[in-house]
This record gives C-alpha cells, sequence and structure tokens, in this order.
C-alpha cells in the first residue's frame, strides 16, 4: 500500500506540474477569498478585541447623561438607582480657542479630570505630566488636537469660556475612551484642526463656568444583571428637575456609535465577499478535475485494473483539488495580513486608541483555509464520483467520439455570413454549455463585485451633494452658549458681510411609535427657512406646517410610522413636555436620525417665548476672516462650523482611505476575471489540441488558429459585460441595505463612467488572460499530438 500511495504521488506531482496555469489560477481565486477572509474578520476581531480591552481598562462608562446644573449632593442619589455600580459626575464646558494659522474659529470642549477611587472614563497619558493638584491653568490636550496643531507640553493655548479670556498650558497629551472618535458638535467626522478635547482640574473648570459645588455631566457603571432602560429611566427622573436632557446608553454615545458601524460593516464585508470567490472556486475545480479524470481514462482503468482501490483513487483526485486549495491559502493568508495592516493604518487615521495592533487569532486562518478546503472538496466532489464510478474496462477504451449534428441556429440560418473559423468558435461553446456558462458566470460576478465598489465614489457624491449644497445651504452653522432671545439674529446680521440669518432651535427628544422608540435630536425651523430644509424623495422642499413633525425616511423606517400617523414626543431638555403630534411628511436623507417641526410650535411646547439656539448664515466670502473675529467676541456663542470646511475635510478623507479600499477589490475582481477566462481557455487549448494541430498541418497560420482559441474568449467576455453590469446593478442594491445605519446610509447611485471603469479593468484583466493561454499554443508538438490515442 506505500508503494501504491507513492505511486499516486508521484503521479499528482506531474499531474500538477501539467495543468500549472489552471492550478495558479484557481488558487489565485481560492486566495482572495483567504483574503478577504484574513482582511475582514482579522481587522474586524482585531478591533473589537481592542475596543474592548480598552473599555474595561479605563472603565468606560455604560450610561450617559447630560444637564444644565445639580448639586454635588446629588450624586448620592443617582447611585442609589438599582443596577447601577459606580456613578462618576463631571463639569463640561465649550470654548472658543485663538489657534495660530487658523482663520476659522476653533472650538474646544474642557471636562474636568476624572476624580475618586477609580473614576469612570479614565485617561491615558501619552506624554508630558498630570496637572498640579492645585493649578488652575494646566491642562491635558487630546491627542488628535495636539497632533493636529503641533502642541507639546509647555505650549500655550488661549480660550474663551462664557465670554472671558483664559490662558492655559499643555501638562501633558492625553486619550480617553469616551473620545476615540473625537466629534465635534455637528461634525459628520472629525476635524481634529478644529475640534479639541481638553481636562483640567475641577476648582478651576468650575470657577470658569460657575459650577462650584455642582456638575453638569453623570457618568454611570452598570452591574451585568441591570436593566439599561430602567435605570436610564431612573436617572431622567432625578435630572428632571436640574435641566436633564435626557440619559442614554453606550450604544448612543457618538464616538461608540461610530466604531460600531465600523464593526458591522466589515462583518457585511465577510458575508458577502468571500462566498462569490468560494463559490466560484467550487466551479472552477469541477470542470479542471472532471477535465483531468476524462484525459486520464485509460489510466485509471489501468490503475483498477492492477489492484488500485476504488478509495485510492477517488483520495487522490481529492488531493488535487486540496493541494490546489492549500497553494490558495498560502497565498492568501499573507495577502490577507498585509492588506489587514493596510487598513489597520485607516483605522489609526480615524479612531484614537491607545494601541490598535492588528492581531489575528490562529482561529482566523485556521477558519479560512477549512472553508477553503471544504469548498474544494465540493469542487472535486462530482469528478472524484466519477473517477470511482468508472468500470475498469470502460476506463480503458477510448471514449466516444463527440456527436456532432446540424443544430436549430445553422438549420434557421442563425449562422449565415459567418465564417468557418466563427463557426468553430460558436459550435465548441455549444458543446460545452456549463462550461461556458461558468465562464461567463465568472466574469459576470467580477464585474459585478467592481461595480458594488468603485459605486462607492459615485454614492459618497450624491450623500455630500444632498447634505453640503441641497439640505443645508448656509456658509456657516453658530452655536449658543443656551437659548437666546430672536434678538440674537440682529446681532449676527450686523456684522458686516453677513447676507442672511436664520434661527433654528434643536432639543433631544425620544420619539415613540408604539414599542419603538428613538432617542434623536429635533430640529425647530422657521416655516419659510430657505438654508436648511427638509427635501422629499424627487428633491421637492417640504414645508413644515403649524402643528406636524417631518422625520427623515431611516427614522421613520425603523419606528414603523407613515405619513398620517400620529406618534408621541418626549422632549428631554427644558421642561421636557411630552405630546402627540401628526406626521406630515417623510424626507428623504443620508445622513443621520432627523425630525423637523415648526420653531414656534416647538417653543409653545417647552413653554418658551420666540428663542433659538442655532443660527446659520449666509456670508461674503471675501469679508469671512472679519467675520469670524467678531464672532470670538461674541460672549453667547459656544462653536463656528463652516460647511465648505467640513465638506472639504471629509471629501478628503473619504478619498485617502477609499482609494486604499477600491485598490483591494479591482485586484480581487481581476483575480477572479482572470482566473476564470485563463482557466477555460487552457482547458480549451489541452481538448482542442488535435484539432489546433490539425489546423496547422493543413496549412492555416498560427496567428489564424490563435484567433479561434482567442475568439471563444473574447466571446464569453462580451457576453458577460452586459450580464456583469445587471448583476452589478443588483449587488450594490444589497450592500447599500447591509451598509445602512443610524449614522449615514449609501445611496444608490452608479453613472455611466462607473460602468465603464469596471468593464475597463475587466477587459483588461480576460486579455491578460488570454494571451499567456495562445502563448502556450505555439508550444504544441504538431506530431505527438497528432498521434492517434488508443
Amino acid at each position: 500500500m506505500v508503494i501504491a500511495m507513492r505511486a499516486l504521488e508521484k503521479k499528482l506531482i506531474r499531474n500538477l506540474w501539467q495543468i500549472r496555469g489552471q492550478v495558479l489560477a484557481i488558487a489565485l481565486v481560492i486566495a482572495a477569498a483567504v483574503a478577504m477572509i484574513v482582511l475582514s474578520s482579522g481587522t474586524y476581531r482585531s478591533l473589537e478585541l481592542t475596543r474592548n480591552l480598552y473599555y474595561e481598562q479605563y472603565r468606560f462608562a455604560d450610561v450617559f447623561a447630560s444637564l444644565k446644573r445639580a448639586p454635588d449632593s446629588t450624586l448620592a442619589e443617582i447611585g442609589q438607582i438599582s443596577g447601577v455600580v459606580h456613578a462618576s459626575t463631571s463639569i463640561r464646558e465649550y470654548a472658543l480657542l485663538d489657534m495660530p494659522g487658523v482663520i476659522e474659529p476653533v472650538r474646544g470642549l474642557f471636562i474636568s479630570l476624572p476624580e475618586g477611587v477609580n473614576p469612570l472614563n479614565q485617561l491615558v497619558l501619552r506624554s508630558g505630566h498630570w496637572p498640579e493638584a492645585d493649578s488652575t491653568e494646566q491642562v491635558l490636550v487630546h491627542e488628535a488636537f495636539a497632533q493636529a496643531h503641533d502642541l507639546h507640553p509647555g505650549d500655550p493655548i488661549h480660550a474663551t469660556i462664557y465670554g472671558k479670556q483664559h490662558h492655559f498650558t499643555v501638562a501633558g497629551i492625553a486619550l480617553s475612551p469616551e473620545f476615540v472618535y473625537a466629534l465635534g458638535p455637528g461634525d459628520l467626522i472629525p476635524d481634529n484642526k478644529r475640534f479639541g478635547i481638553f481636562w483640567m482640574n475641577r476648582d478651576a473648570l468650575a470657577s470658569a463656568g460657575n459650577l462650584k459645588g455642582a456638575f453638569n455631566e453623570v457618568a454611570l457603571k452598570l452591574s451585568p444583571a441591570a436593566n439599561p432602560d430602567e435605570v436610564v429611566a431612573g436617572l431622567d427622573r432625578i435630572l428632571r428637575r436640574y435641566g436633564g436632557t435626557g440619559a442614554f446608553t453606550r450604544e448612543d454615545q457618538r464616538s461608540d456609535s461610530f466604531i460600531s458601524s465600523e464593526l458591522k460593516e466589515l462583518k457585511s464585508m465577510t458575508r458577502i465577499m468571500p462566498p462569490i470567490f468560494l463559490g466560484t472556486a467550487v466551479f472552477l475545480l469541477n470542470i479542471a478535475i472532471g477535465r483531468l479524470v476524462e484525459t486520464e481514462r485509460g489510466q485509471l482503468g489501468l490503475l483498477k485494473a492492477i489492484g488500485y482501490s476504488d478509495n485510492a483513487i477517488g483520495f487522490h483526485y481529492l488531493q488535487t483539488a486540496l493541494v490546489i486549495a492549500c497553494v490558495g491559502i498560502l497565498i492568501g493568508w499573507p495577502s490577507g495580513l498585509w492588506m489587514g495592516h493596510g487598513m489597520a493604518e485607516l483605522y489609526i487615521a480615524y479612531f484614537k486608541f491607545p494601541v490598535l495592533r492588528y492581531h489575528i487569532t490562529p482561529g482566523v486562518f485556521l477558519g479560512a483555509a477549512t472553508i477553503s478546503l471544504a469548498a474544494a472538496g465540493l469542487g472535486a466532489l462530482a469528478a472524484i464520483r466519477k473517477a470511482v464510478r468508472l468500470p475498469p474496462a470502460v476506463a480503458m477504451a477510448p471514449p466516444p467520439p463527440p456527436l456532432y449534428q446540424t443544430g436549430l441556429g445553422e438549420k434557421i440560418g442563425l449562422f449565415r455570413g459567418i465564417t468557418p473559423s466563427g463557426r468553430m468558435v460558436v459550435r465548441h461553446l455549444v458543446r460545452w454549455p456549463f462550461r461556458s456558462g461558468l465562464t461567463v458566470l465568472g466574469v459576470t460576478l467580477s464585474i459585478a463585485l467592481l461595480l458594488s465598489t468603485l459605486n462607492f465614489f459615485d454614492s459618497i457624491d450624491v450623500m455630500l451633494e444632498s447634505f453640503f449644497h441641497r439640505n443645508n445651504r448656509q456658509d456657516l452653522t453658530i452655536s449658543f452658549t443656551e437659548i437666546r432671545p430672536d434678538s440674537a439674529a440682529a446681532d449676527i446680521r450686523h456684522l458686516d458681510g453677513v447676507l442672511k440669518v436664520e434661527l433654528q432651535r434643536n432639543v433631544s427628544a425620544r420619539l415613540v411609535a408604539g414599542h419603538l422608540s428613538k432617542r434623536t435630536a429635533i430640529q425647530g425651523l422657521d416655516p419659510g427657512a430657505e438654508l436648511s430644509q427638509p427635501l422629499d424623495i424627487d428633491g421637492r422642499k417640504i414645508f413644515l406646517p403649524a402643528q406636524g413633525v417631518v422625520l427623515n425616511e431611516w427614522l421613520a423606517r425603523y419606528l414603523n410610522i407613515r405619513q398620517g400617523d400620529l406618534m408621541r414626543i418626549e422632549i428631554l431638555e427644558g421642561r421636557m413636555p411630552d405630546f402627540r403630534i401628526p406626521v406630515t411628511g417623510v424626507s428623504k436623507e443620508y445622513v443621520g436620525l432627523s425630525a423637523y417641526i415648526s420653531r414656534t410650535t416647538l417653543n409653545r411646547y417647552l413653554r418658551d417665548g420666540p428663542v433659538a439656539n442655532t443660527a446659520i448664515v449666509t456670508v461674503d466670502a471675501s469679508k469671512l476672516e472679519s467675520i469670524y473675529r467678531k464672532i470670538r467676541e461674541m460672549p453667547f456663542v459656544a462653536g463656528v462650523t463652516a460647511l465648505d470646511v467640513s465638506e472639504a475635510l471629509f471629501r478628503r478623507l473619504i478619498q485617502q482611505n477609499l482609494f486604499t479600499i477600491v485598490t483591494f477589490y479591482v485586484l480581487f475582481a481581476s483575480v477572479l476575471a482572470f482566473g476564470v477566462v485563463y482557466n477555460n481557455a487552457r482547458l480549451t487549448l489541452i481538448e482542442r489540441s488535435r484539432e489546433f494541430s490539425l489546423l496547422r498541418v493543413l496549412g492555416f497560420h498560427q496567428r489564424e488558429v490563435a484567433w479561434i482559441l482567442g475568439g471563444e474568449v473574447a466571446l464569453l467576455t462580451l457576453l458577460a459585460l452586459p450580464l456583469g453590469c445587471i448583476l452589478g446593478y443588483g449587488l450594490v442594491r444589497l450592500i447599500v441595505t447591509f451598509f445602512a445605519s443610524d449614522l449615514y446610509r449609501i445611496p444608490f447611485a452608479i453613472e455611466p463612467s462607473t460602468y465603464g471603469y469596471a468593464v475597463l479593468v475587466i477587459l483588461i484583466a480576460a486579455i491578460f488572460s488570454g494571451l499567456l493561454a495562445l502563448y502556450r499554443l505555439g508550444e504544441l508538438d504538431l506530431l505527438s499530438v497528432l498521434k492517434e490515442r488508443e
């Protein structure tokens, strides 16, 4: 038996060498699947593990709440809520910073340093030292802001808090689990140059914000058995009398929401992409191993006749498939690891962890290998069954010649006018419909995969156009330190260069429809507002009635509510009114969860007069620097956001990061197209080697014979192009659904040029694989090929 296995192992090596081109093509397809599993699963697990360890080690809170002002004695009452293990309070104040080299007002969030034994949301000191206990001027700076402004310990910081100038000194650089993704109010992505986090001693910040003996922020740590909803309700009851704005759990905390959304996308990528490649590899192996069994019929009969068992022969062909899979695994492992490191670099730019190591557990590699080997076994199953069931006497006889007859296409004159070479191409494709269909399917999938990736550029353009130019047409968004009377609009309008001012009142609220609820912000707009407005699905402005609310499409779908239905709104700040109101419209938006209501109506429910906490303005660009200087001097201004700056930052970040991702997927799609086309062309060359050699002997030039083989590759590829575009359309629809979240939705948008780019890339891959197959055409040995096979 040992001798038998040695002989079969030698045969295995010879077989693999003879079909080495196909081995490499199929292995590359498997390698792409393995690389994608390692890339997505490895990155997902690394990011999740890093997040969880960071949160646990530095005691990231489970529940958060903001309020206006509460005495420190309230902490004892909060600690009595069932399920609360630890309660921590802090002071937070927004400020305007004067940073060298930045024209726009820079916003800063100043937070009191964590105090007590094992406080929540502990800081990681990256460099420098902690502020001295009695210092009123020393601060810690978030690492992202420090890097953006090249700040170091000892550098000065100038801030305006409640209209009063303060001068601070950087004591050290720090990180916090609360600000892994440091977003400023109203920002879509971190703007580290214009928004920063600072920590300082509590007494010093309390003096600056007039909060001596009080706090305006609460964080809670819960027991594993606690009911978060009940804790949130209990905390809201306590903070209601202190101007609470509604408690929320970790899943609604801004930083963690973005990380969770990224983890969701990584998981979706693992579910969608690898099965495409593994499914293609199954079909390729089915054809390759099946063809190998067919060409070795005589050898199989001889092996069985001299005593080789069916199990030994079956295992021999299974080994062939598994070796091909192992080659793919060995290529895919390091490729996925390399790509994973590239993805980790993107996350380092996005998320601020103390350490973000791209660490892949052995289980990821083993899982990818196991799935690939199982797919290889499945692909070889039909060929193995055929080899095992083939009787020795039948196997040793030559296979019956193929039956050629006049087909329907020729009878109805479909091939009239086609050259003899063209008929040879078409007849061969019709003779092997399964293989031809597989090749078309493989190229189709590669085009669809490429379209689903390139589509992101189109989708991002639509999303940004909608958010920055249609829904929001202001130049600046000015937030106030607290609600202001409508006369604040006149104060801003009088600034030289301000063209138009509109006021808003934005409040936190909980929207309730039946058993469903969602915490979000409600924007109170004036009915005649033009700079910020909800638009319907056709892009038309939705007018706000005196009594009604407009929800964006995603929020309405989440609450399972339609236009005309009644819903309950629980305002989470001020007097916290609770009222029912009809849904009068549904807007089409791609960012956030938005709800719109008349500002007059909102103020009436809150029992306030004509007040606002936000102003949106258009300005004369030539006077923008002067406007910024004047805004810094206004004591009621908490921050300013320039829409064009936010858009430019968003586009730059997206383009940089998306380029890396698209590069990976262009490579994957090209590998898929190459593997499928080359495998088909190589099999055709093996099967028709006698036919091609005969044509050469009869006087056909090698170029004429090459046209037959190349024509088959070209025809199959051309058939796949429209199908790939159609399937890509559907795949993009699927991905848009998978990647939708509360934070943003990717709009469905494919430009004609995107189809063109996808087709061009696949054509290049197909031409390259076809040329490799044609190169092998020149290696035919005409005399040996023409010898009669017994």
